[in-house]
């Protein structure tokens, strides 16, 4: 967990939960099928919360891939309880997985690139595709300060693998802004943020990091840097600024 950002001020952060309902407000109402792919994460609890509390007409899903932590999934029930709301769960394809599971093993994510991309692809990038069909824009918890791949992260982008625009509402938050706007309402959050995991995936592909470790080090930690991704965010055409790189992110 962080600590709030020093010389930040409390008109400062209540200026910056103003203007979060306010773009909340903008996508809803430019866009009548907006989703919001949760990944339960810290940042997609302030989503949720203020998509919940300020009544924004937007959907919400998150990807069960079948090898979540249980305190991952624990707060499907605890944002029940706290809104009153359900959370759609979308899960991968039960057949492409014991496919998977029969041809490679159940964790050859560990094997090579190749097949834990394949994985992903099955567990998480099918079920999105599946989960945006009937969208015609989508919201992320992306911030820019997540990882240097990020750093030129828009606010808004056309996203052509999905062909909707997808919104990253919080792009230019900062880590401590999150966990600022956790505290001052009292919003639940996944427990494993508390025991070193700032980045939370499936649990066989993530570890808690250690002092002085990039916040996204836990994940995918056996591959190289580089490599790190899964295929969810992928680079796509900025909205009114021309073509961002082609690369995927995580």
């Amino acid at each position: 967990m962080s600590t709030p950002a020093p010389g930040r001020a409390v008109e400062s952060a209540n200026g910056l939960h103003r203007s979060l309902h306010e773009r909340l407000a903008r996508i809803a109402g430019e866009f009548p099928r907006v989703a919001f792919a949760s990944s339960l994460g810290a940042e997609d609890m302030v989503l949720a919360d203020a998509i919940l509390t300020g009544a924004h007409p937007v959907r919400i899903f998150t990807l069960d891939t079948g090898r979540l932590h249980a305190e991952t999934l624990g707060l499907v029930n605890r944002i029940a309880d706290r809104y009153g709301c359900a959370v759609e769960i979308v899960r991968p394809d039960a057949e492409a997985v014991s496919g998977y599971v029969a041809s490679h093993g159940a964790n050859a994510f560990y094997e090579s690139i190749e097949l834990r991309k394949r994985c992903c692809h099955i567990r998480k990038v099918e079920p999105l595709r599946r989960a945006l069909a009937s969208a015609d824009a989508w919201i992320t918890g992306l911030r820019r300060s997540q990882s240097a791949t990020r750093n030129d992260l828009p606010e808004r982008v056309f996203d052509e693998q999905h062909g909707i625009f997808k919104f990253n509402p919080l792009a230019d938050w900062e880590e401590a802004d999150v966990w600022q706007y956790l505290r001052d309402r009292d919003v639940p959050y996944n427990p494993l943020h508390d025991k070193g995991y700032p980045s939370i995936g499936c649990e066989p592909c993530t570890r808690a990091i250690r002092p002085g470790e990039d916040i996204r080090a836990g994940r995918w930690w056996w591959e190289s840097s580089d490599s790190r991704e899964c295929g969810l965010h992928v680079a796509s055409v900025m909205d009114g600024a021309g073509t961002m790189t082609g690369s995927t992110r995580a």
